[in-house]
């Protein structure tokens, strides 16, 4: 007989409460199920969260703990703290593929104590992060703030410091923080990488051929030893300058010594047996940054006289260069984008008075290509460049990385360099070649120069190996214009100043990124460069509408969710009282 109470019907308060409990212990159940599994999507249209596949492999090959100190933190304008908030976005992620990544987020000018704040501030220029004098527009007026938009990052004892910012002329503040913060991912993988490589790559600086003095190559040095094991080496028409010898066999093995050549800025011609040697290690896989002056044309033979001559330079080197896929030419490049350069322009007494002015024979080229070496990159400083044309290699992709501007002209050699130009102020109509090139990166197969030719003699008491008519597979990067490479010297104190940076105007300029991206991307095989081809698309609120309409805006983003909180409470408020209305 079944009971009163087994035919009793629950309530309805009843019946909503068992709902609540089981919902509740599916959700705790489901979180246990979950929180070891890890799911996220990225729902972004350029994928601006997702990582490559060469930063997640490095994230996952980590084996202690990196603990990154991020500087940026405080009440900053809506730009920079999209910048933080992007760094911590960035920083999540990195959590999510590997347990040893830590951070924190750090305000300097939060510090109470003035000599302590003092202290960290100059103890993070030390270290190499550069302040940024920040200007804030408020309400009740304007002020001004030090910061340090960077990070101190930190892994087995040893640390570097992150630049955040882009620094690039002419750019407006909203594009430079979505630049900086599109390369991201690659600051902060290129700089772990730094640090978690135990094997690095070779890089040699070629010498013999009255290459660039190591006082103009300091601070490029002092970088690059920070991805590379560097060193120099001299041909001599030896393959064993290039190649590993077998001295067992007494045979010179066909594997390349080093991973990147630099030739830098040479000044005397290069013999048969040197570009043979050269030749055949691009054949067996060598990459090669090629760095020459086609005309030879400084500033020191200005110095004595207003007027000088600049005369091709007899390097040897054309035919080589031609076969690869590029004709350097014996001119000289101007342009109306110019740097300043100082001069004397009078007598105060007996003080001579100077002058900045623009000198159309050191253009700054600005890079508009898309290419991870150069994309957002700042502009660079050249001094009397020439231009180059690519010409047919038929297995040789070719990319042109730096041009000069829409008003540059070209003077052929022997050209007449006089000062007396400073004084006249260019006329436009002179200026109307189109963009010229001088800087262009070849990848693929190479024809080798020495194909069906005579060897040259060299000088090696080895068995060479098999002379080799089409390259393996790599890249070169060819530039007719060395002194891009090429650091300043303080004018009084005789000391070597930071690449890209010009003592007369004070300004940086990005030929070390330039340098240093060139030299990741001939040599990296993970792809890590590539990430600096991503590009985030900038979705701006157009100022002058949103003044214009900030009463409206502000109605709206009070009152619509009111209405919509009423609308659902209306709703409910019908269907409970048809559900419980007594027929």
């Amino acid at each position: 007989m079944v009971t009163e109470q087994n035919n009793k019907v629950r309530s309805p308060r009843e019946k909503s409460l068992i709902r609540l409990f089981v919902g509740i212990l599916i959700l705790i159940g489901l979180n246990v199920f979950v929180s070891g599994v890890y799911l996220r999507f990225d729902l972004t249209a350029e994928k601006r969260y997702t990582l490559s596949d060469a930063g997640i492999q490095m994230l996952k090959e980590l084996d202690d703990y990196a603990y990154f100190k991020v500087y940026l933190e405080g009440d900053f304008p809506a730009g920079f703290k999209k910048l933080r908030n992007e760094t911590k976005d960035m920083l999540d992620e990195f959590k999510a593929y590997s347990p040893y990544i830590e951070y924190i987020f750090i305000n300097p000018s939060a510090i109470g104590d003035n000599e302590k704040r003092k202290a960290l501030m100059q103890e993070l220029v030390d270290k190499g992060l550069q302040p940024t004098d920040l200007h804030v527009n408020k309400k009740d007026g304007n002020s001004r703030m030090l910061i340090f938009p960077g990070i101190v990052l930190q892994y087995k004892g040893n640390e570097i410091p992150i630049e955040l910012l882009n620094a690039q002329m002419g750019v407006s503040p909203e594009r430079v923080l979505n630049n900086s913060i599109e390369n991201l991912e690659y600051k902060l993988m290129s700089s772990l990488q730094k640090l978690l490589d135990e094997k690095k790559p070779t890089v040699a600086f070629l010498e013999g051929h009255g290459e660039m003095q190591s006082i103009y190559l300091a601070d490029i040095i002092r970088s690059l030893s920070e991805f590379y094991r560097l060193g120099t080496l001299r041909i001599d028409g030896r393959m064993s300058s290039l190649f590993e010898v077998d001295s067992a066999q007494r045979k010179i093995v066909p594997k390349p010594l080093i991973d990147a050549l630099i030739i830098a800025q040479p000044l005397h011609a290069f013999s048969e047996a040197d570009k043979y040697v050269i030749d055949q290690y691009i054949m067996y896989g060598g990459k090669v940054f090629w760095l020459i002056d086609p005309v030879n044309a400084n500033m020191d033979s200005l110095r004595s006289s207003s007027q000088t001559i600049g005369l091709p330079a007899e390097l040897n080197l054309e035919d080589q260069l031609f076969k690869y896929g590029v004709r350097l030419n014996a001119n000289l490049l101007l342009d109306l984008n110019a740097r300043s350069i100082p001069v004397v322009t009078g007598m105060l007494g007996n003080q001579p008075q100077q002058e900045l002015l623009p000198w159309v024979y050191f253009p700054i080229l600005t890079p508009q290509s898309k290419h991870p070496i150069v994309r957002n990159l700042n502009s660079i400083l050249s001094e009397f460049p020439s231009t180059l044309d690519t010409v047919s290699a038929q297995k040789a992709k070719k990319t042109v990385l730096l041009q000069s501007s829409i008003y540059s002209h070209i003077v052929p050699s022997p050209a007449i360099i006089d000062l007396a130009l400073l004084e006249n102020q260019p006329e436009a109509s002179f200026y109307q070649s189109p963009p010229q090139i001088v800087s262009v990166l070849l990848e693929g197969e190479f024809n080798s120069l020495f194909a069906n030719r005579i060897k040259p003699v060299l000088k090696d008491n080895f068995a060479l190996p098999k002379q080799k008519s089409i390259s393996e597979n790599t890249s070169m990067l060819v530039c007719s214009d060395g002194d891009l490479i090429k650091n300043q010297i303080h004018y009084t104190q005789n000391y070597p100043l930071p690449l890209g940076y010009d003592q007369f105007t004070q300004q940086s300029f990005g030929n070390k990124d330039f340098i240093i991206n060139s030299l990741n991307y001939l040599t990296q095989s993970n792809g890590l460069i590539n990430i600096r081809s991503r590009e985030i698309k900038m979705r701006l609120l157009d100022k002058t509408k949103v003044q214009q309409s900030v009463l409206l805006i502000q109605s709206l983003n009070v009152l619509i969710p009111l209405f919509l909180v009423a609308i659902v409470g209306l709703f409910l408020a019908q269907r409970r009282k048809r559900k419980f209305t007594v027929k």
